[in-house]
C-alpha cells in the first residue's frame, strides 16, 4: 500500500501479471483515488497481437495513467522516467531510463533483441539492469543472450550491470558464470541476479545478495 506508482514495459504476463494487484493496494481496494500507471500502449489499449492487460476498470481510479511511447519522458515526484525503445514481439515494449536528482541515471531494458542503436538508449546510466533470456551460443529472437549484453554493456559501458530475467537454459547454464564471462569481456562489474537481491543507488552502488542461484534441476 505504500506504492506509489507502477510501470509495465509489455503485454506479456510475465511483465505485467500483478499490476492490478498493485493498482487495487494504490487505491485500497478500488475505493480512494491514487497511484500512477505508466505502461506500454499495448498494455492499456493492446494491439493487433495483443489485448489490453489492465482493465478500465482498473485504469478509472488511478491519478494518472500514462501512455508509454518510445522517447517520453514524465516527471514522477522529482524522478525522471524515459521511455526507450524496445524490440521484442510485443510491437509498442519498452525499456526505461530513470533519472534520480544527484546521484544518476538507471537503465532497464525490457525484453528486447539486441539492435544497432540500443547501446546509445542507455548511454550514461550508471546502472544497466538487462532482461538477458539466454546464455552464450543459445540466441532467441525478440530476447537477448548473453553475447548481445556483452555487446551492449560494452557500448553504454555503466559503472555496474545486472543481468536478470533468466530462462531454463540460463539458470543451466548457470548465471553467475555468465556474468563473469561478461565482466570480463567487457571490464565492467556485472552480476547476476538472485532472488531478493537488493541494490542501493547512491554516490556508490550497493548490492547485497539474496539467496544462492540454484540450477534448475535442484527445483523440480
Amino acid at each position: 500500500m505504500k506504492v506509489k506508482a507502477v510501470l509495465v514495459s509489455h503485454d506479456h504476463p510475465d511483465h505485467y501479471t500483478d499490476a492490478e494487484v498493485f493498482i487495487e493496494a494504490m487505491t485500497r481496494g478500488m475505493t480512494k483515488r491514487g497511484g500512477y500507471l505508466i505502461a506500454a500502449h499495448s498494455v492499456l489499449f493492446g494491439n493487433e497481437v495483443c489485448e489490453a492487460s489492465i482493465s478500465k476498470y482498473h485504469q478509472s481510479l488511478l491519478e494518472a495513467v500514462m501512455d508509454a511511447k518510445p522517447g517520453q519522458s514524465f516527471d514522477l515526484n522529482g524522478v525522471k522516467i524515459t521511455a526507450t525503445k524496445a524490440m521484442h514481439s510485443d510491437p509498442d515494449a519498452v525499456g526505461f531510463r530513470f533519472g534520480f536528482l544527484g546521484v544518476g541515471e538507471v537503465g532497464y531494458t525490457s525484453d528486447t533483441q539486441y539492435f544497432d542503436g540500443l547501446g546509445g538508449l542507455y548511454a550514461g546510466t550508471r546502472l544497466l539492469i538487462l532482461c538477458t533470456m539466454r546464455p552464450r551460443g543459445a540466441p532467441w529472437k525478440y530476447h537477448m543472450s548473453t553475447e548481445d549484453a556483452a555487446k551492449l554493456i560494452s557500448e553504454a559501458k555503466p559503472e555496474t550491470a545486472v543481468l536478470t530475467h533468466f530462462g531454463a537454459k540460463m539458470i543451466f547454464s548457470s548465471p553467475p558464470a555468465e556474468a563473469k564471462f561478461v565482466e570480463q569481456q567487457t571490464g565492467i562489474r556485472t552480476i547476476a541476479a538472485t532472488d531478493g537481491m537488493q541494490i542501493k543507488f547512491g554516490k556508490e552502488i550497493q548490492v547485497t545478495a539474496g539467496k544462492a542461484q540454484l540450477g534448475l534441476s535442484e527445483y523440480l
